[in-house]
This record gives structure tokens, C-alpha cells and sequence, in this order.
């Protein structure tokens, strides 16, 4: 069924049934990086209507992806990400990233994450964390 041209990712891009699902995990990983996007502006509070962005920059191809922001209230987010064991059942995203924001106490915030197969793991001063069982 397959045509031998010399390697499984061949193989994989020549099926149409996994060309869809490799196009299904495309729309995924995009739907996650505006959800961390999303995510990151949320955390953040509410924006002065002022804000203006100081930097900007955002790179997002095929299979990974990188931002990195910061607006004039103290509001700041980068990440990347990279699609890891590609059109293989194991395939996941794997981002790591940070957001800081200053809150209603005058306070800035961060957190340092990690999302991948195995769920978003923030870190921060300010977050609780779990006992050690």
C-alpha cells in the first residue's frame, strides 16, 4: 500500500488518511499556541488602556513555534514550542515558556511553565505547591 521511497516520514506524507491527521495535529498544535497565548493575557489581569507594546516578536512554522512580548503596564510572555515525535502515535507538543504581570497589589508576578504529553506544570513564587507524598 505504501510506496518504499526510503524512510517512514515518506511513508507518512504519502498515505492521504495520515496526511489528514498529520494536518489534524497542525490545526492542534496552532489551537494551542493562541490557547497559551490567551492564556498568558488572562492571567495578566485587567490591561491599562494605555499599554503599549514594547516588543514584539512571534515565529510560528510547521512544526514548532516561538513568541515573545512585552507591553509598557509590566505585562510580559515568551515561548516556544516544538512538535515532538512527529506523525508517530506519540506525537505531542512541548512548550516551555514564562508570563509575568503586575497585579492589582503593585506586585509583578511570573510564572515558568511547561506543557507537554504529561499536562502544564506552572512554577511560581507566588503558586502553591503540592506536598511531597
Amino acid at each position: 500500500m505504501y510506496k518504499r521511497v526510503g524512510s517512514e516520514l515518506n511513508q507518512y506524507h504519502s498515505h492521504p488518511a495520515l496526511r489528514d491527521q498529520h494536518t489534524i495535529q497542525k490545526i492542534k498544535m496552532k489551537f494551542l499556541i493562541v490557547f497559551v497565548a490567551l492564556f498568558a493575557l488572562t492571567a495578566a489581569g485587567s490591561f491599562s488602556k494605555e499599554a503599549q507594546i514594547e516588543r514584539q516578536f512571534s515565529d510560528v512554522g510547521p512544526e514548532g513555534f516561538s513568541y515573545d512580548f512585552s507591553t509598557t503596564d509590566g505585562v510580559a510572555a515568551q515561548a516556544a514550542g516544538l512538535l515532538k515525535n512527529a506523525g508517530t502515535k506519540d506525537e505531542a507538543l512541548a512548550v516551555k515558556g514564562s508570563f509575568s504581570f503586575v497585579a492589582d497589589d503593585g506586585q509583578t508576578y511570573t510564572v515558568n511553565y511547561v506543557a507537554d504529553e504529561n499536562g502544564y506544570q506552572p512554577q511560581g513564587a507566588h503558586l502553591p505547591v503540592a506536598p511531597v507524598a
